[in-house]
């Protein structure tokens, strides 16, 4: 039902294990595999998953008001409900801590979604006209030719790998990643605080 719309899951962990795995095939095929005795069928499911949980059982874990009282071992247990190989296929990691009754009433300038929409309709003519496709949808083969990368870079992600321990698939989204923030910044080639801001989104859990 999510087919090019977005699946949204609330409280990730909560679900049940073997139902989030089942997640990993579509999300590398955009195709739900349904196999019986009597055949198989193929279904569609191209869409975006947008996932929401908490730091820890209780949800206070970010707060610094001592409300958690989650030990260590309860909130690795917590998060690792969610499989590193489900998490790899996620391309942007993003923590939200509590905001403060001060910085509620805050005014910071900020975009409105009128500038935000004309900005993304920018970077999406942009890839197409590169590349005739989205930057989601670059192959392997393709990433070298469209996601070029400066000697800078290069070292960059060399030691980002090391350190994140990057498989080849996290690799490679966070060059898609990169060159989606480079489109949206209205850059031609892919510069070090684009493949910086790429790598922060792959940090979560650390």
């Amino acid at each position: 039902m999510a087919h090019h719309g977005v699946l949204f899951l609330d409280e990730l962990p909560e679900f049940d294990r073997k139902v989030l795995e089942v997640l990993r095939q579509p999300l590398e095929s955009k195709e739900v595999t349904i196999s019986r005795a009597s055949g198989k069928a193929i279904f569609p499911a191209d869409f975006q998953l947008i996932a929401a949980m908490n730091p820890c059982p209780c949800g206070y874990y970010f707060n610094q008001d001592q409300r958690c009282q989650c030990s260590i071992d309860q909130i690795k247990r917590y998060q690792n409900r969610i499989s590193g190989p489900l998490l790899d296929r996620i391309d942007l990691h993003i923590d939200v801590p509590p905001m403060s009754y001060q910085d509620m009433h805050i005014e910071q300038a900020s975009e409105n979604s009128d500038t935000v929409q004309t900005r993304v309709q920018l970077a999406y003519q942009q890839q197409i006209k590169r590349q005739n496709k989205q930057n989601q949808s670059l192959k392997t083969s393709e990433l070298e030719q469209y996601c070029l990368l400066d000697q800078q870079c290069q070292r960059m992600l060399s030691l980002a790998q090391e350190k994140l321990n990057l498989s080849v698939r996290g690799y490679h989204r966070v060059l898609r990643v990169a060159r989606t923030i480079a489109d949206l910044d209205g850059m031609q080639y892919i510069q070090s605080k684009h493949l910086s801001e790429a790598l922060s989104y792959r940090t979560l859990f650390e």
